[in-house]
C-alpha cells in the first residue's frame, strides 16, 4: 500500500472531504489529488502538513492497516476549530486561552480535591 492509499484510508476514516484536508494543509487540491492517487510523491513538508490537518502523527501516514490504530472522527470538530482560530485577532484568541485555561484549572482543581477527600474517607 503506497501512502496515498494510506492517506486516504485515515481521511476517509475521519469522515473529511479531499476540501477540509486541502483548507487545512494549506495545499493545491489538485497537488492532494494526485497524492491520494498515487501519482507524484510528497514531499516530508507536505506530509507533515497532511498529517496535522489529518490530526495524526506523521508516523501514521506510513503505518500499515494492521499497526494503524484506530482513527477516531472524535478529532474532527477540534481541528476544524483550531484551524478556525488561526483567522481570530490575537485578542480573540487570547480570550479562548483564558477560557482554556480556567476550564482546565477547575478540572485540575477538582481531582485534587477529590483525592484529597478520598484520602481522608
Amino acid at each position: 500500500m503506497n501512502i496515498g492509499d494510506n492517506i486516504k484510508r485515515i481521511r476517509i476514516a475521519k469522515n473529511l472531504s479531499q476540501k477540509e484536508v486541502t483548507v487545512n494543509a494549506k495545499l493545491d487540491t489538485a497537488q492532494y489529488s494526485r497524492i491520494e492517487g498515487g501519482k507524484t510523491d510528497p514531499s516530508v513538508n507536505t506530509l507533515e502538513r497532511i498529517a496535522k490537518a489529518l490530526g495524526v502523527s506523521l508516523s501514521d501516514l506510513f503505518a500499515s492497516t494492521e499497526e494503524l490504530k484506530e482513527i477516531n472522527s472524535f478529532d474532527k470538530s477540534i481541528m476544524e476549530k483550531v484551524a478556525l482560530m488561526e483567522s481570530l485577532t490575537p485578542e480573540e484568541k487570547q480570550t479562548i486561552y483564558t477560557m482554556l485555561d480556567a476550564f482546565i484549572g477547575k478540572r485540575k482543581l477538582k481531582d485534587a480535591l477529590s483525592s484529597v477527600l478520598h484520602d481522608i474517607k
